[in-house]
């Protein structure tokens, strides 16, 4: 974890040394993803993509529509940084711990069922397509989602 400046060449910097440098294949940025003058998360991350994956945005603010009136003011993305041998995926969440929780979880009935799936089941597969780890996840959390061709035996 790493707490920095909130500005876009210091977030720029940040996230071109965390993939390329230490080679991250997920990073996460929690904030500066609103309409104000000083949000500029979304800006500095694209800055360094090479792939945006709009998919990502869409699905939270679905999610924190559900919550809030406002989530269409949030401009939450995710792209893939490619380098030469290299590939990660970056998503920008909102900066409210609540709001973190409900957009990588999505929204649950009352008794815990999944009713619209939250981002993170779908980061491990995109990880996997971009050929980093195969990532698992505990089902009774988060269950990952692939399809049939793509999921591996548990390791024991």
């Amino acid at each position: 974890m790493r707490l920095i400046q909130d500005d876009a060449a210091t977030i720029s910097a940040t996230l071109v040394e965390l993939v390329n440098t230490h080679g991250c294949d997920l990073v996460l940025t929690t904030g500066g993803t609103g309409p104000a003058r000083r949000d500029v998360t979304p800006e500095a991350t694209l800055a360094v993509a090479t792939k945006p994956m709009p998919g990502f945005g869409e699905q939270m603010r679905q999610i924190s529509l559900n919550f809030v009136p406002t989530a269409i003011l949030s401009r939450q993305i995710a792209v893939i940084r490619e380098t030469a041998d290299h590939a990660a995926l970056i998503v920008n969440l909102p900066g409210q711990p609540k709001s973190i929780r409900e957009t990588l979880e999505g929204l649950k009935d009352a008794d815990g069922k999944t009713e619209v799936p939250g981002i993170f089941a779908a980061v491990p597969y995109c990880i996997d397509l971009i050929g980093g780890p195969y990532i698992e996840t505990r089902p009774g959390v988060i269950a990952a989602f692939r399809p049939k061709s793509a999921i591996r035996p548990p390791k024991a």
